[in-house]
């Protein structure tokens, strides 16, 4: 038993007198459309767009360019004379059917006190939306953000205008994508020509659409749309690190043809002009490559050169080197610099004077960083040192060090820095940090058991 499969039943549209709900399945779901009232609201203008381009295509295309013409000529009212004038690169036959559609259209009215045609505001409605025929041929980026842009300028911007820019940024982010993937040198460079437009575009209206995403609270479908905005637009513009990426894959790809200059690419734009590839290697297939034969005498020079050639001679096996005594040296420690030993024994002679004199109990910085090296004076380097080892005065841990580091610590001696700064008499100073060295007791008192 063989199951038969349900034919499709043939679709039957209703007739074009029947109503718009008719093509429906459900006629309630009009109810529940915006989009279906405002068709509604506008019937007049549907009906006059319809009366106006139904036809043949040179018929809509000649009623389009009167009425661009008419409405285009800044007057609101012209007489008979007038009109005839103003399309008087018609035949008269040709001018009077288009008169007489624009009236049937709602686009012209006439006056019969005072002999004369009228421009209807019906006429500049259907204008205004046909006048982008007009213009000239540009990016449809540029149209949507033009009409975004002037509708919120004029608070008439809706969602549904929104929605229409974010799927054109959607569409351009799909486009620009599948040409990154292409991996096509050609492709990528004018597919990043028009992102580059497009990317101007929409940072000379980021202000605006800044404007829209943050004032579009209360109005849900606008709310929406100005998120989904603002996700297509960062979208698009972090782009620019693919092509990037995607342009130096192809820069490094690029080979140059030995010393000519000439790339693979220059190549393939030629290739590209020509319009019979098939032909190129035509005259090259009429030459079949033919077999060279040498002379005797040839073959025996080329034979004797090369037995007689010089060659590298194989290496051979070799003794290691006998054992030979090391030099007589000696380890010598790094001298520190006299600067240290002259800052502490300056500082232990100042201990000493401490001890019979207790009016010598503090110090000025100045006097240990600027004493005499030597008998010349400090350069600004050793003024430098000998301030970096201050510091050291009663570390704890420096104190434990043999040596002269550990000497310096044990100095009874603290400095202390102030925050002025006190101009010095010197040849390699001129200013310092005021600051003075206290004399500390090195015993202890002991505690008493």
């Amino acid at each position: 038993m063989t199951v038969q499969e349900e034919q499709p039943k043939p679709l039957l549209l209703p007739e074009p007198e029947a109503a718009f709900d008719d093509y429906f399945q459900d006629a309630d779901a009009l109810a529940d459309s915006p989009v279906a009232w405002q068709l509604e609201s506008n019937a007049t203008l549907l009906e006059a767009v319809r009366l106006l381009l139904q036809g043949s295509s040179a018929l809509a295309r000649l009623r389009v360019w009167a009425l661009l013409l008419l409405v285009g000529q800044g007057k609101a009212f012209l007489s008979r004379d007038e009109l005839t004038r103003l399309f008087y690169a018609l035949r008269p036959e040709a001018a009077d059917a288009v008169i007489k559609r624009f009236r049937d259209a709602g686009l012209l009215s006439w006056d019969e006190s005072q002999r004369q045609y009228g421009v209807t505001a019906l006429a500049q409605q259907v204008a205004d939306l046909l006048g982008r025929l007009a213009e000239p041929v540009e990016d449809e980026l540029a149209g949507l953000l033009s009409q975004v842009v002037g509708a919120d300028q004029l608070g008439l911007l809706r969602g549904n205008q929104v929605h229409m820019l974010q799927a054109q940024l959607v569409r351009l982010h799909h486009e620009f994508s599948d040409a990154i993937a292409s991996g096509s040198e050609f492709r990528l460079r004018a597919a990043r020509e028009r992102y580059d437009r497009a990317a101007r575009l929409i940072d000379r209206a980021s202000s605006t659409i800044t404007t829209i995403i943050s004032h579009a609270h209360g109005e849900r479908a606008l709310e929406q749309a100005a998120r989904a905005l603002g996700l297509a637009q960062s979208r698009l513009l972090a782009m620019a690190a693919q092509f990037n990426r995607a342009l130096q894959q192809v820069d490094r790809q690029r080979v140059t043809l030995g010393t000519t200059g000439i790339t693979s690419t220059d190549v393939k734009r030629w290739l590209q002009t020509q319009t019979q590839l098939d032909r190129l290697g035509a005259d090259v297939l009429h030459h079949p490559v033919a077999l060279a034969a040498l002379s005797p005498h040839d073959m025996l020079d080329v034979a004797e050169a090369e037995f007689e050639r010089d060659r590298p001679q194989a290496l051979r096996d070799e003794p290691l080197p006998v054992a030979q005594a090391a030099p007589v040296g000696d380890l010598t420690a790094v001298a520190l610099p006299q600067e240290l030993a002259a800052l502490s024994g300056l500082l232990a002679q100042w201990a000493s004077d401490t001890s019979t004199d207790n009016s010598a109990a503090a110090r000025a910085v100045q006097e240990a960083l600027l004493a005499d090296v030597g008998g010349v004076a400090a350069r600004y380097a050793q003024v430098a040192y000998k301030a970096q080892l201050l510091p050291l005065l009663g570390d704890a841990q420096a104190q434990d060090l043999p040596g002269a580091t550990g000497e310096l610590a044990r100095q009874p001696w603290r400095v202390q820095w102030h925050t002025d700064l006190a101009a010095q008499e010197h040849p390699a100073v001129t200013h310092l940090s005021s600051g003075q060295l206290a004399h500390v007791s090195t015993t202890h008192p002991t505690q008493s058991s």
